[in-house]
């Protein structure tokens, strides 16, 4: 957002102003800090967080066009939402995380689990550190907090 505030100023303020917008619809029911924009930590929050604004169009979608105002500078969230990514997940016995290949079931109608793993994509764990490095700034929040100022 601060290179998009150099050299695109008005895109950047139509950025921050539709952010503001979801954010006075969508805040009351944030599962988190709605001073720092952190999501909350706890069980709690983090189920709550799995049906939070779903429905909601993103901020960053611009509605004219049908294309992210931010793809460039895309949020990790937005980097890997969709392709077949690695991650842990505990099973019910309480055993060891296991290794789990997962992906938006949208984006996979009808493959099979050796078509979903050809795609299969790597996070770019290397760019996250890097970013987080250079703002000062960890955990996790949503696109309208990364938005903003």
């Amino acid at each position: 957002m601060d290179a998009l505030r150099t050299t695109q100023p008005a895109l950047a303020a139509d950025l921050e102003l539709r952010a503001r917008a979801w954010l006075s619809e969508h805040l009351p029911n944030f599962p988190g800090d709605p001073q720092t924009g952190l999501l909350g930590t706890s069980d709690s929050d983090h189920a709550r967080f799995e049906d939070f604004a779903n429905e909601a169009a993103c901020p960053a979608l611009n509605s004219a066009t049908g294309l992210c105002d931010v793809y460039a500078w895309r949020p990790m969230t937005c980097r890997v939402f969709g392709p077949p990514i690695r991650m842990a997940a505990a099973d019910n016995q309480g055993d060891e995380p296991s290794n789990v290949l997962g992906c938006c079931e949208l984006c996979f109608v009808g493959a099979t689990e050796s078509e979903i793993a050809a795609c299969e994509m790597s996070i770019p764990h290397a760019l996250e550190s890097r970013l987080l490095h250079q703002t000062g700034q960890s955990g996790e929040t949503i696109v309208a907090f990364a938005l903003l100022p």
